[in-house]
C-alpha cells in the first residue's frame, strides 16, 4: 500500500511542541515551488531556505531562478525567514551523474540528482544545528514523492538530523503555488533545471 505522506507530515507536526517551532532547513527548488510549501510550514517551524541546485542550467538560468526569493520573502507573510548564501556547484551535479546522461526524465540521473540536493541539504542542516531538514521538491506533479522522501530518509540516517516526510502536491498544493506566484509576478521555468532535460524534452516534441 502506497504511504499517505501528507498524513505522516502532519501527524508529525502534531508532535510538536507549540511553545517552540522547531528549526528547519528547506531545500528550495525554486521559487515558485517554494511559494506554496513555505505556507504550509511557516507556522510549525522556524525556516530556513537552503537554494542548492548544482543541476541547473545554464549560470544565467540558475541566477535568474534565484533573483526570483528576493519577492518571495519579502512577501509579508515570509518576511521572518531566512535563506542561506547560495553555492554554484555545476560539476558536482556533473560528476554524480556521469554515465546517466541519456537517461529518460525521471529515471536514474533524476534519482542522483535528488540524492545529491538531499544529502548536501542534510549535511548543512546538521552544521547549522536544524532539527529537521525537508525539501520542496514534491510540490511538483512531476516528481515521486515516495522516491524523494526515501532518499530523505536515508540521509538523514547518515547525518542524524530528523527529515520531514512529505508530499506537498497533496491538498492542491501545486495550484496554491500557481496562485501565489501569479499574484506575485515570479518566473516560472519552462523545464526542470538540467542541460539533459532540454535535450531530453527537444528529442521528444
Amino acid at each position: 500500500m502506497k504511504e499517505n505522506y501528507q498524513m505522516i507530515m502532519e501527524k508529525e507536526i502534531s508532535r510538536l511542541s507549540e511553545n517552540e517551532k522547531p528549526a528547519l532547513l528547506l531545500q528550495c527548488c525554486c521559487a515558485p515551488c517554494s511559494s506554496a510549501v513555505l505556507e504550509r510550514l511557516k507556522e510549525h517551524f522556524k525556516l530556513t531556505l537552503y537554494f542548492y541546485n548544482p543541476n541547473i542550467f545554464p549560470e544565467s538560468e540558475y541566477k535568474k531562478r534565484l533573483e526570483q526569493f528576493d519577492a518571495l520573502i519579502s512577501y509579508h507573510d515570509f518576511d521572518n525567514i531566512k535563506m542561506i548564501p547560495s553555492i554554484y556547484e555545476p560539476e558536482k551535479f556533473e560528476n554524480s551523474i556521469r554515465g546517466l546522461e541519456n537517461e529518460r526524465e525521471g529515471g536514474l540521473r533524476c534519482e542522483k540528482c535528488f540524492a545529491l540536493r538531499l544529502n548536501e541539504t542534510a549535511r548543512k542542516a546538521k552544521e547549522i544545528g536544524a532539527d529537521y531538514f525537508c525539501t520542496t521538491l514534491s510540490v511538483s506533479p512531476h516528481k515521486n514523492a515516495e522516491l524523494l522522501n526515501k532518499i530523505g530518509l536515508e540521509a538523514a540516517k547518515e547525518y542524524g538530523v530528523k527529515y520531514l516526510q512529505s508530499d506537498f502536491k497533496k491538498k492542491e498544493g501545486y495550484k496554491r503555488s500557481t496562485e501565489i506566484s501569479r499574484k506575485l509576478g515570479l518566473y516560472r521555468q519552462n523545464y526542470c533545471g538540467c542541460k539533459y532535460s532540454i535535450w531530453f524534452d527537444n528529442k521528444n516534441d
